[in-house]
């Protein structure tokens, strides 16, 4: 089979026809799975974080000379760490994104989805050992946490690779099925690490000692051996099965030649998100100021720390940057994308922290009558992910992006309100499980919404751009919405501490209020200039 394809014009129907459509389905068809592992490595942390509070991972910062009142507040602040590891693997993942918009143009998306799919088994080996051992330091889950910012790297690169596969007119359902199987890679995880846990089967390290839940330690470790296997296969798979195409890839590399230009800029993206970590976790840095200096320092360092060759095409593809609706299109589908992945990162441990672990004067309490909340949390990135395809073909058929964008987001900001609302309700009520359904039926609305978005403001974007943009901009739209990821974990952890959860769902409705504004003036009303 050959790698390198030079000839590849998909807009013409016969070529499709005849030679097109089949390479470009089977560079798919390895592309989601890929894809879907990915998120499932990224997102583990959602459910690693819960099942660490049951097991009593405190990272040696409770000791035996600390009164009760102490303990509270030490395991308050072990709480927000909890939230924080998920919160790190965002922060790495949406910073990796940045070098991985940029990658497919340099290196080729055969040499990329292999390179970035085989680096997934670097954090997944890393935490099955790591599980083993409930005094593992916090340091080295934060590490590993960076690390599985490789799975939150991975989509960008995967998108802008799809884009140049399809004709513009099934762009929509093409990338939607791409994005909305790789994201159902959240859900499959979430539903698959609380059941693996309960096997020995990856279980030869480790004492078998049981939490509050009855199940055994040395079950924890397979939430990083279950991915080790299929990881191996995907990732020869995507070697020997995918191509690289001179639409995507001006100067079609050698496969060392991709591989390497793909590993330089990659570590420069684990450069800047080992530096976030650092100023989150060991100086203490808000992370409204660790956020714009990971990004700054990501760009600088593609800007100015890269080869020439490589430095020339990085330039061209910096001109995405001098067109407003760059920015536009960034804020508006970080309303989308960002929110799923945000959400699907703190919802388990969210749900936890209202509806198990429920009095917020004694982090210690069960709540004995608690939902089981691990047997549902999944079906909100399933729903998420499911319905993001129907959010792009749903666009194809009104031909209007933006009108899909404009009705799932006021949806959106109704579902918001409505679980702030059953959150206080929950809160302020002896028996807050009364309150599990509502609150997890407009959770599901919520994913829902974020679904249909993220497919419709993709299906925008290649009406928006130009052919060469496209790329560039869809890989960075979806690396700046991927710090959902970090933000959200990280205000539904500080909230929690402070006792006000809600507020962070209200701060929520009011960006996505905002970008409705946006979307309508620039894209929706009359007289816009823009059909999209």
């Amino acid at each position: 089979m050959m790698i390198n394809i030079k000839n590849w014009n998909v807009e013409d129907s016969s070529f499709w026809n005849e030679k097109g459509n089949k390479i470009a389905n089977r560079n798919l068809w390895i592309s989601i799975p890929a894809l879907l592992l990915a998120f499932a490595v990224w997102m583990m942390w959602s459910i690693i974080a819960t099942k660490m509070k049951a097991f009593g991972f405190n990272f040696g910062m409770i000791t035996p000379e600390m009164n009760a009142v102490q303990i509270t507040e030490r395991l308050k602040e072990i709480n927000n760490l909890y939230y924080t590891l998920p919160a790190i693997a965002g922060l790495a993942g949406a910073t990796l994104r940045i070098p991985n918009s940029f990658l497919i143009s340099m290196s080729g998306g055969r040499n990329v989805i292999f390179l970035t799919t085989a680096l997934l088994l670097i954090p997944v080996i890393g935490v099955g050992f790591a599980l083993q051992d409930v005094n593992t330091p916090y340091i080295t889950f934060a590490v590993l946490a960076a690390l599985s910012g490789f799975g939150g790297g991975n989509f960008s690169s995967s998108m802008s690779n799809i884009s140049f596969f399809f004709p513009k007119r099934i762009q929509g359902t093409s990338l939607g099925l791409n994005a909305g199987i790789g994201n159902l890679g959240v859900g499959v995880m979430q539903k698959t690490i609380p059941w693996i846990i309960g096997l020995t089967f990856f279980g030869v390290v480790g004492k078998d000692v049981n939490n509050a839940f009855g199940e055994p330690l040395s079950g924890f470790q397979n939430a990083g051996w279950v991915w080790v296997p299929v990881l191996v296969l995907v990732s020869i798979a995507a070697f020997f099965g995918m191509n690289n195409v001179i639409t995507g890839t001006p100067k079609l590399p050698s496969t060392l030649q991709g591989l390497g230009k793909a590993s330089y800029m990659i570590v420069l993206g684990l450069v800047a998100a080992f530096i976030g970590t650092y100023l989150l976790i060991d100086l203490k840095l808000n992370m409204w100021i660790v956020l714009p200096v990971v990004v700054i320092l990501t760009l600088l360092l593609m800007k100015y720390a890269t080869p020439g060759a490589i430095k020339t095409n990085l330039n061209k593809q910096f001109a995405i940057f001098s067109n407003k609706h760059t920015w536009i299109m960034t804020i508006i589908y970080t309303m989308t994308f960002g929110s799923f992945i945000g959400f699907s990162a703190a919802f388990p441990k969210l749900c936890q922290d209202i509806f198990v672990f429920s009095n917020p004067n004694d982090p210690s309490y069960l709540n004995p009558n608690a939902p089981n909340f691990l047997m549902w949390v999944f079906l909100g990135p399933v729903i998420g992910a499911l319905i993001r395809p129907f959010g792009g073909w749903l666009s194809d058929k009104v031909n209007s992006g933006s009108k899909v964008t404009a009705m799932s987001t006021t949806v959106q900001i109704l579902a918001t309100i409505a679980v702030a609302y059953f959150v206080i309700q929950a809160r302020n009520s002896a028996t807050p499980e009364t309150y599990w359904w509502p609150f997890f039926a407009s959770f599901m609305v919520l994913f829902l919404t974020t679904g249909i978005g993220n497919g419709s403001t993709f299906r925008s974007i290649p009406y928006i751009f130009n052919k060469e943009q496209a790329g560039p901009v869809l890989g960075w739209t979806a690396a700046i919405a991927a710090y959902g990821a970090f933000i959200i974990p990280k205000i539904f952890g500080q909230q929690i501490e402070f006792g006000h959860p809600e507020y962070a769902l209200y701060g929520f409705a009011v960006y996505y209020a905002i970008c409705l504004v946006l979307n309508w003036w620039h894209y929706e009303r009359k007289n816009s200039g823009i059909d999209c």
